[in-house]
C-alpha cells in the first residue's frame, strides 16, 4: 500500500513510524512532515489546509489510504472532501469531528445523554459570562469554545486569573474566533487519565490509558501547553476504574454520536479526571491524542495498517488487538519561552547518542533540516521515549536520552511520571 499521512508534529512521526513497520506498506509520505519524519517517508511540502493540492497530491501519486492526525483539518472537513472524491481516508467527518471542535457542542451531547462531566455554564456575551463569573469562587476553567492548539483552556487558582482569561478570549480575541463562546465550568480535582480508542460507529477499541502532563512547570505550575510528557501503563490507577471509564464514558458517547447521525470513525480521545464522585469527561478530541501517541503505539503489537483497514470496512469488532506488557515515558523537550513565544533554527546536538541508546525512541515534533543539521522549528521540539520492561526503567531511559540532547534554552519536565511512582 501507498499511505499519505496528514500533519507534521510527534503524534504525525509516531502514527508513521508505527505504519512503517507493517509488511503491508510499500511507500509512506508525509504532508508536511518534518525533519524526523523525512527518515521514514517523504515529506510533502503542502500544508494541512491545503485540501484541493493534497487531493491532487494524491490522486497523482495513487495513494491508497489516507490518515489525518491533527484536528484542524478534521474539524475542517478535510474527510468528507476526501470522500466526495473517492479516496480511502481514516478520520471522523465534519459532523463527528466537532466533539472536538466545539466544546459547547461536546458538552451539550454529555448533558443530554447524562455522560458524566463537569457542571458548565456556555457563553456568547462577554457581560453575560463575566457576571456569572462573579458568582463563582476559585479554582475555575475558562475554556474557548474551538480549538486553539491545546492552549485554549485556562485553570484559574484566583479570580483575577479566570477574568484575565475570559478578557482574552472574548475581548482581546487572542484565539481567534474560537473564543467567540466559551464554557465556564466547575474545577474538576483529582488524577488526569487519557484513554485513546480505535471507534468504528458504536464498536469502540480503547487502546492502553495514559496519563498527560500539561503545565509546563515541575509540578504542575505555569501555563497549559500542548503537553509536556506523559506515560503509560497506570500502576497507581485500578484497571476496574479505567474499565468504568470506557464503558460509562468512552462507549456511550460512540452511541450518542449514532444516535445524533454523526457516526464518528477513527481515533477517539477522552481526557478524564478520577474525583472522589467518581470518574468525568473533561474533553473529546477527534483524533490521538500528543503526547499521549507517542507512548501508546509502542506498545501496539497488532498491525496498524490491520487495525484502521478493519475499522473502513466495518470490521473492528472482529479484530483482537494485542499490546505489549512494557511501560513507556515520554519526554517532552521544549524552546525556551514556550508555549510563549520561542526562537526558530536552534541547532539540536545529541540525537544519533540518544538514540543509540537501549530503548529509547525519539518522535520529532517541532524540527527542520538546515543544510543537514537539524535544527529547532516548533515549541515542542522532540518527544524522547523510554521503552522498559517497568515503569521505573522506562522513566530512567527516558531521562537518561533527554539529558544527552541539547539546543540553546532547551526546557523540560524532570517530574514526568512522578504520581505513579508515589502511587
Amino acid at each position: 500500500m501507498r499511505i499519505l499521512v496528514i500533519g507534521g508534529g510527534g503524534r504525525e512521526h509516531a502514527i508513521v513510524w508505527a505504519l512503517s513497520k507493517s509488511e503491508k506498506v510499500k511507500e509512506l509520505y508525509c504532508a508536511p512532515g518534518n525533519a524526523g519524519i523525512a527518515q521514514l517517508a517523504e515529506c510533502v511540502p503542502i500544508p494541512v489546509s491545503r485540501f484541493d493540492d493534497l487531493i491532487t497530491y494524491t490522486i497523482d501519486h495513487a495513494i491508497d489510504l489516507v490518515v489525518v492526525g491533527p484536528d484542524d483539518p478534521l474539524a475542517d472537513g478535510i474527510v468528507d472532501a476526501f470522500e466526495a472524491r473517492g479516496i480511502p481516508i481514516f478520520g471522523p467527518r465534519r459532523n463527528a469531528a466537532e466533539i472536538e471542535g466545539s466544546k459547547i457542542f461536546m458538552k451539550e451531547l454529555l448533558k443530554k445523554y447524562e455522560i458524566p462531566t463537569a457542571k458548565y455554564e456556555t457563553f456568547t456575551d462577554y457581560e453575560a459570562a463575566s457576571a456569572y463569573l462573579e458568582q463563582q469562587t476559585a479554582p475555575i476553567v475558562v475554556k474557548a469554545d474551538g480549538l486553539a492548539a491545546g492552549k485554549g483552556v485556562t485553570v484559574a487558582y484566583t479570580m483575577d486569573e479566570a477574568r484575565a482569561a475570559l478578557k482574552a478570549m472574548m475581548i482581546d480575541k487572542v484565539f481567534g474566533e474560537s473564543g467567540t463562546q466559551v464554557v465556564i465550568e466547575e474545577c474538576l480535582e483529582g488524577q488526569e487519565m487519557s484513554i485513546l480508542a480505535f471507534v468504528d460507529g458504536e464498536t469502540v477499541r480503547p487502546m492502553v490509558p495514559a496519563q498527560d502532563h500539561k503545565p509546563v512547570y515541575d509540578g504542575d505550575k505555569g501555563p497549559n501547553t500542548g503537553g509536556m510528557g506523559t506515560y503509560t501503563p497506570l500502576p497507581h490507577i485500578p484497571q476496574s476504574v479505567i474499565d468504568d471509564a470506557i464503558t460509562t464514558i468512552v462507549e456511550p458517547t460512540a452511541r450518542a454520536l449514532v444516535s445524533e447521525g454523526r457516526p464518528f470513525r477513527g481515533f477517539l480521545f477522552a481526557g478524564l479526571m478520577i474525583t472522589k464522585d467518581g470518574t468525568k469527561t473533561i474533553e473529546f478530541n477527534a483524533r490521538l491524542g500528543d503526547p499521549e501517541t507517542q507512548v501508546v503505539l509502542p506498545r501496539l503489537k497488532t498491525d496498524l495498517v490491520d487495525i484502521i483497514l478493519a475499522a473502513m470496512n466495518g470490521r473492528l469488532d472482529q479484530l483482537e488487538i494485542e499490546w505489549s506488557d512494557e511501560a513507556a515515558v515520554c519526554v517532552i523537550l521544549a524552546s525556551g519561552g514556550y508555549p510563549g513565544s520561542y526562537p526558530k533554527g536552534v541547532p539540536i546536538e545529541g540525537l544519533e547518542e540518544a538514540a543509540a541508546l537501549e530503548g529509547v525512541q525519539l518522535f520529532h515534533a517541532g524540527t527542520s533540516n538546515d543544510n543537514g543539521r537539524f535544527v529547532t522549528s516548533g515549541g515542542r521540539v522532540l518527544g524522547v521515549v523510554g521503552l522498559g520492561a517497568d515503569f521505573g526503567e522506562a522513566r530512567e531511559r527516558a531521562y537518561a536520552a533527554a539529558r544527552r540532547i541539547h539546543f540553546e534554552g532547551v526546557h523540560y519536565r524532570t517530574d514526568i511520571g512522578e504520581k505513579a511512582l508515589r502511587g
